[in-house]
């Protein structure tokens, strides 16, 4: 039995039905609200009946506002100001980074909003949101009497000015989660009460044609969940928050799978360098999985003048197609932008036995692959371009002692290298090969297994530089690099692999390994891509 659940085959290739979900943190009341800050890489959540907001990054888990006015739903505008709706207050504000907090929407015909509850921002700079009364009640937020007498969806107009209701006031009864469709003609929204979702065609002026029913019968007698936050991926695939986990809906409103989570989940969001993680606030615990498809997208994941945040694609209704390089491996398109001081570079096991001719392994073929491959050069040329942005770089070789004593003979691999005498420390074949060397301000690393991890020192260098995006470079692709990359996600780093800095054996291994295990834990790219994105 799979992890997840793939009601048809479409749903596998937006998520491999076994990835793990992990759980980044727990022992919190009810977490909501996740965003990811596309260009400090942190994820901000809230907690309402604990009324704090809470931010995730690789350092861990801390307060960053207490009390928070029992916020719930969040988002950043184009100009990365946090959009936030309070449950406490009844009111949408923006908060600057400066500090400075503006009121966008806190009535409606003279009366007060029932509660803000989920937000999203349109490309010209508009702002939808829901206002269920969740917020007047106790525990998720502050009781009090009701001023409305309905639940509506509004719009406020790019240069700001009063919420313009979109919907009959009586069409929903506690409207949720809302998204728009990655060409922004569409916007979901819904009903936690109803269990459905409706779309609405969106017209020129901003406003919503009449709509219809997306999705119905979201509810389940043996499972927890209801329909709560919402978004859209790049294909149009609409992920809503359900019994059980996440339900995932074709765009023609059809039902192709649900992601498990092991607890009632409130909201989701996609964040990474990449936005291929998919973060997921579920009552006591902050979760995360991978996935093989991003968000549409946001106006605050591009950058001004077009440029790109974090890998996204640059427009909405678009996502940059994935590229495939000559030897078949799949790569994921240009153009994404990495924060050079979150970046270390790893060179593993480019070392004369390993890829040289005269070496103890030459026989298997890994010379030619990696000659085939460029991958001496390519890593070297990714290696100076990695110095001169102040990226570290970490050598990590396998070092023998003579004899092979301390390494245990549990697999063939470990036999053969002692069968061949290979990677002694201070012989030939243990030297790193030419032009691949350690130079001044580097870092050396030995091991005795594949990954890298493995009962070697690696995390304590990467912990003391403070690093948690990891390029991982050398040989053998589906053996040490690929080895190392399982591990590196799992521990919770960001794993790059520039498919033409690596080699094994033959083209068809290092293919399979590419397209197959490495695109679960990794971002497969290439050296150019790379140095364009420190730039």
């Amino acid at each position: 039995m799979t992890t997840h659940v793939a009601v048809t085959q479409a749903f596998e290739t937006l998520i491999d039905p076994w990835a793990p979900v992990r759980q980044l943190g727990t022992g919190f009341q009810f977490t909501e609200g996740p965003i990811w800050h596309p260009k400090e890489g942190f994820l901000l959540f809230s907690d309402m009946p604990g009324d704090v907001r809470r931010r995730w990054d690789r350092t861990g888990i801390r307060e960053v506002m207490r009390p928070a006015n029992k916020c719930n739903g969040m988002t950043y505008d184009a100009d990365l100001n946090l959009i936030v709706c309070e449950h406490a207050t009844s009111t949408l504000v923006r908060e600057r980074p400066d500090g400075r907090r503006e009121v966008l929407a806190s009535h409606v015909d003279g009366r007060e909003l029932n509660s803000p509850n989920d937000v999203v921002v349109k490309s010209d700079g508009a702002i939808y949101f829901s206002d269920p009364w969740y917020g007047r009640m106790p525990v998720y937020g502050v009781e009090r009497p009701r001023q409305l007498g309905f639940q509506g969806v509004y719009r406020i107009a790019p240069g700001g000015g009063p919420p313009q209701l979109l919907v009959d006031r009586y069409l929903f009864e506690q409207p949720n989660g809302l998204c728009f469709s990655p060409d922004e003609k569409r916007l979901y929204v819904n009903d936690t009460v109803q269990q459905l979702i409706r779309v609405f065609d969106v017209l020129p002026n901003g406003s919503l044609g009449v709509g219809h029913v997306f999705a119905s019968g979201i509810a389940s007698p043996s499972e927890p969940g209801v329909p709560d936050g919402m978004k859209c991926d790049a294909r149009g695939n609409v992920w809503v928050c359900g019994p059980g986990g996440v339900w995932v809906y074709a765009p023609g409103g059809e039902l192709i799978g649900k992601v498990r989570v092991p607890e009632l989940v409130g909201n989701l969001t996609w964040g990474g360098p990449d936005f291929r993680t998919l973060f997921l606030t579920a009552t006591h615990s902050l979760y995360a999985v991978e996935t093989r498809v991003g968000p549409r997208a946001e106006p605050y994941m591009i950058a001004a003048g077009g440029g790109r945040r974090s890998g996204t694609a640059a427009k909405p209704g678009g996502q940059a197609a994935a590229s495939v390089a000559r030897n078949g491996a799949l790569k994921c398109a240009p153009g994404y932008v990495l924060d050079p001081g979150r970046c270390a570079v790893i060179v593993q096991d480019m070392q004369n036995d390993v890829v040289m001719e005269g070496g103890a392994f030459a026989a298997s073929g890994s010379p030619a692959h990696c000659r085939e491959q460029n991958a001496v050069a390519n890593a070297a040329r990714l290696a100076a371009a990695a110095r001169a942005k102040g990226v570290p770089i970490i050598h990590v070789w396998f070092i023998v002692e003579a004899g092979c004593p301390g390494v245990t003979m549990n697999a063939p691999l470990f036999e053969g290298l002692a069968d061949a005498k290979a990677m002694v420390r201070g012989t030939w074949g243990a030297a790193p090969v030419p032009g691949l060397e350690a130079v001044a301000g580097d870092h050396v690393v030995e091991k005795q297994r594949m990954s890298a991890w493995e009962g070697s020192r690696l995390e304590t260098v990467l912990k003391a530089l403070g690093r948690d995006i990891v390029v991982v470079t050398g040989a053998w692709t589906n053996m040490s690099i690929e080895h190392t990359a399982r591990t590196g996600a799992d521990k919770g780093y960001y794993m790059m692999v520039p498919e033409d800095c690596c080699s094994t054996m033959n083209a068809e291994w290092h293919t399979a390994s590419v397209n197959y295990a490495l695109q679960n834990v990794a971002v497969v790219t290439d050296a150019d891509a790379l140095i364009a994105a420190w730039q």
